[in-house]
């Protein structure tokens, strides 16, 4: 059995969480913080057996897409004189654990 951390930009979150439902896996869905944009993403929390791996990972990448966004430059605050700069935000960035046990109570 694996486990399956997906970390994922709140724009996708939904799409791709539905698309994993639909699918049959279960999603835990956890709000969290990126450090290089501080930007809010989702981390998915997805078990399942060993020969789905390959499922989760193709439905990450055809829903999780990446694009291009404009943030102010890092070390230059939020001032309205700062420079915007272009950054790639999107995508997925997956962990594939080993489980040792698993159980529901």
């Amino acid at each position: 059995m694996k486990l399956v951390l997906a970390v994922v930009n709140n724009d996708d979150s939904a799409i791709v969480t539905s698309a994993l439902t639909n699918e049959g896996f279960f999603v835990t869905t956890l709000s969290t913080t990126g450090g290089f944009l501080m930007a809010g993403n989702r981390t998915l929390m997805i078990g399942t057996d060993d020969d789905k791996v390959d499922k989760i990972k193709e439905l990450l990448a055809q829903y999780c897409s990446t694009r291009t966004q404009k943030t102010p430059q890092l070390g230059r605050g939020l001032n309205n004189g700062s420079l915007a700069e272009e950054v790639k935000v999107g995508g997925a960035t997956y962990f594939v654990l080993d489980v040792n046990e698993f159980g529901k109570v």
